[in-house]
């Protein structure tokens, strides 16, 4: 069998030089494509540490958009060297479909934690209610926010769980108000007390001299007149004013000799 140039170029022409281009024109749109991609993630990550974002976000964040880019790109370079992409593009959206479906909880917590960390309602070391637990912040997670409970208990919440219900946040103004009563038998002087009380309170240390506490009558019971006594303090000074304060009413009632509240019948008998 004799060797034809004219058939071996014809073969060169017709395949090789054809495959040569796509394959250029592939390696080509793969090269600058991971440019463009680094050059997006890196411009978004900015954009994040701009708007102080927790850094595991930002690093989270980054290597989904980098994932992502990065598949659209194989795609495209797959349908360059001549590959059918359809099938492919339709398989990929049917399987992100099944793992939203079952990831559908954990991208809900994931969502609520963008929303958290993007909207601050509370921060790390603030003592909160969500969720229906109360502790201080120890750490907003990605997926479920970790506090610490008053009994020293670690406790983790669903972010989403946080994120739909209610959240106080008790750190985030500058001061707080505490909110005691005391409980007068009846025939005490209820202006003698409210001074005297008022005057102990302001020797509690660390209560705050403006506002200035708040003594005064809240219902009136079988048993006596109800005072309630608010004195206001910083966050971080709240159970030791809350405690002292307690304690300054013992004293008070103590040095005044205030009887115990008790409960008075009257029988009245009547002779047949």
């Amino acid at each position: 069998m004799s060797f034809d140039p004219a058939q071996l170029q014809s073969l060169v022409s017709t395949y090789v030089v054809p495959l040569a281009w796509k394959i250029l024109g592939a390696l080509a749109l793969w090269i600058v494509g991971r440019w463009v991609v680094r050059l997006i993630v890196a411009g978004a990550q900015r954009v994040l540490v701009r708007r102080e974002l927790d850094p595991t976000l930002q690093r989270y964040a980054g290597s989904v958009i980098s994932g992502l880019l990065t598949v659209l790109l194989a795609i495209a370079v797959l349908s360059v060297l001549g590959v059918e992409t359809a099938s492919f593009a339709a398989l990929l959206a049917a399987a992100g479909v099944a793992i939203g479906m079952a990831w559908s909880g954990l991208l809900a917590n994931f969502a609520a934690g963008v929303f958290l960390i993007t909207l601050r309602p509370f921060k790390v070391g603030d003592a909160i209610t969500a969720g229906g637990v109360s502790g201080t912040v120890r750490e907003i997670g990605l997926f479920g926010t970790t506090l610490d409970m008053g009994d020293n208990v670690k406790a983790v919440i669903g972010n989403n769980k946080i994120f739909s219900d209610n959240i106080i946040n008790y750190s985030a103004n500058a001061y707080r108000r505490v909110d005691l009563s005391v409980l007068l038998a009846a025939g005490v002087d209820v202006d003698d007390a409210k001074a005297r009380l008022r005057g102990a309170v302001l020797q509690v240390k660390n209560v705050l001299a403006t506002p200035a506490p708040v003594i005064e009558i809240l219902e009136h019971t079988p048993l006596g007149t109800v005072l309630t006594v608010r004195p206001f303090s910083t966050n971080d000074n709240y159970w030791q004013v809350y405690f002292d304060t307690n304690k300054a009413i013992a004293e008070v009632a103590k040095t005044a000799a205030w009887p115990a509240p008790e409960t008075r019948q009257a029988v009245r008998t009547i002779a047949p």
